[in-house]
Formats: C-alpha cells, sequence, structure tokens
C-alpha cells in the first residue's frame, strides 16, 4: 500500500545526508511538501538544488545545537509551508571516545545536538502541530537502548531522545503523537566513517558489523529507515504513539 502524504507539510532535521535525506526523499515521493533543515545555509542549499523538486521542498537552515537556530529553522518551515503536519527530529552527532579521553566539548556537541536539539525543535514546532493535529517522529538509536564501548556519550543522548518521546506522547496527548524509531546500522557517510576506523575499509568493516545483525546479517539501505517513519507519521499508526520502533535487522535480539 502506498502512503500518501499528498497536502501535508513536513519539516526533516538534518534532512541534507544519510538517513534524513532518503527520509525527506521518500516523503516528497509520498507528495508531501518537505521543508528541508542542514546545519548551515550552504549544505542546505546544495540539497535542496539537489532535490530538484520545485516548491515542493524548501530550505530551513539552521544549527539544532543552538536554541535560536532551532526557533528559526522552525519559523523557515512554517512560514514557508503555513504550517506543518509532521516534525522528523532527525538531525544527529556521532562520535565515541574511553570515557578518560572525553572532555566538555565531546560531551556538548553529542548532547546538545542530539537531545537539547531534539527538545527544542519540538518546543517552537508544537503550536504548529497542535493547530494541525500532526505528529512527531523522532530518530533515536538502538544504542539507546544498549550501551556500547567507548559511546557513553552517544548512547547517554539517544536514550535521553527515546524516554523524551514517551514523556512527550503524555504531554501532547490527545492532539500529538509522538514516536520515535530506533535504527541499526544503516549505510551513511557515518558508519562508513567508523567501518573505516575499526576495520582499515568499508567493505571489511561492514562485513564485522553486520556480524552484530543477528537475523538479517547486512548493513541497512536508509530507505528501509525511511518506510517505518513515514508509516509511523501516517494515519495509517492512528492509534499509535509512545512506541519505540526498532529497525535494526536483528542487532538487539539477545
Amino acid at each position: 500500500m502506498q502512503i500518501d502524504f499528498s497536502g501535508k507539510r513536513v519539516l526533516v532535521t538534518g534532512g541534507t545526508r544519510g538517513i534524513g535525506r532518503g527520509i525527506v526523499e521518500a516523503f516528497l515521493e509520498a507528495g508531501a511538501r518537505v521543508a528541508l533543515n542542514g546545519s548551515t545555509a550552504e549544505s542546505t542549499a546544495k540539497a535542496v538544488a539537489e532535490l530538484d523538486a520545485g516548491e515542493r521542498v524548501i530550505a530551513a537552515p539552521g544549527s539544532v545545537a543552538s536554541v535560536a537556530e532551532c526557533e528559526s529553522l522552525v519559523a523557515a518551515a512554517t512560514d514557508g509551508m503555513g504550517g506543518l503536519d509532521v516534525l522528523v527530529n532527525n538531525a544527529g552527532a556521532g562520535g565515541g571516545k574511553p570515557v578518560p579521553e572525553c572532555d566538555e566539548a565531546l560531551w556538548d556537541r553529542i548532547v546538545d545536538t542530539n537531545l537539547k536539539g531534539c527538545f527544542f525543535v519540538t518546543k517552537f514546532a508544537l503550536p504548529h502541530l497542535k493547530t494541525s493535529g500532526g505528529n512527531i517522529v523522532n530518530i533515536a538509536s538502538v544504542n539507546g537502548l544498549v550501551g556500547v564501548p567507548r559511546g557513553s556519550v552517544y548512547c547517554a543522548s539517544k536514550a535521553g531522545v527515546i524516554n523524551m518521546t514517551r514523556a512527550h506522547a503524555l504531554e501532547f496527548a490527545p492532539e500529538i503523537r509522538v514516536n520515535a524509531v530506533c535504527p541499526g546500522g544503516v549505510d551513511t557517510d557515518m558508519l562508513r566513517n567508523l567501518a573505516v576506523r575499526i576495520a582499515g575499509s568499508v567493505e571489511e568493516g561492514y562485513k564485522q558489523l553486520s556480524e552484530t545483525c543477528a537475523a538479517q546479517k547486512r548493513i541497512a539501505h536508509v530507505r528501509e529507515l525511511a518506510a517505518p517513519v513515514l508509516y509511523l507519521a501516517s494515519d495509517m499508526a492512528s492509534f499509535v504513539t509512545g512506541s519505540i520502533h526498532v529497525v535494526d535487522g536483528g542487532e538487539t535480539i539477545d
């Protein structure tokens, strides 16, 4: 069944590449208008031009690590589209070090982007979503559910997104549904860089990382994450809120 988002207005943070870009493309294919957010005006404009979707995609640049820019990017999205029906909080920062090597700058970069940004974009989008009866999909991570060595800051930030999703589902009900998707290994620049760090090449790194996917034994394509996001944002999920959807190829099966 093809999900139809014709007439719907969607904001995707971190939509210039990776999982976010796949989500943007999927919403556009489903008929939505999309406000695409990137951390800079340049990266956002480049992605908008590449999509070549005319007036159905608008630029909403700004770093979600800045509260002021969270407010301005939501304003750009809602002014440009005349409102908002779906918010996808996707923008994120990765990276990890052993605890003795972590400093305040690392903590602030990851937590400000992954957790603070998710909170404040939601805050500024909330009045518009209440008006439309819209919904929110947060992109968390399986690393918010299970710990990994050298990843305590990232794990903490994504665990925060998961429980914030539950809290917001209760607080915003019944007008606004709030759900989260927890990806496992997905073929993105971030994962490719990790693969090279752990094994010297993308191919060998992906081979090692795929061994943790108990069922699928492979790395996911970004479009395999976009499909669950569209489901949660659609009327097909009208009775789904506060849920945490794990999309990891069996990585966290114990």
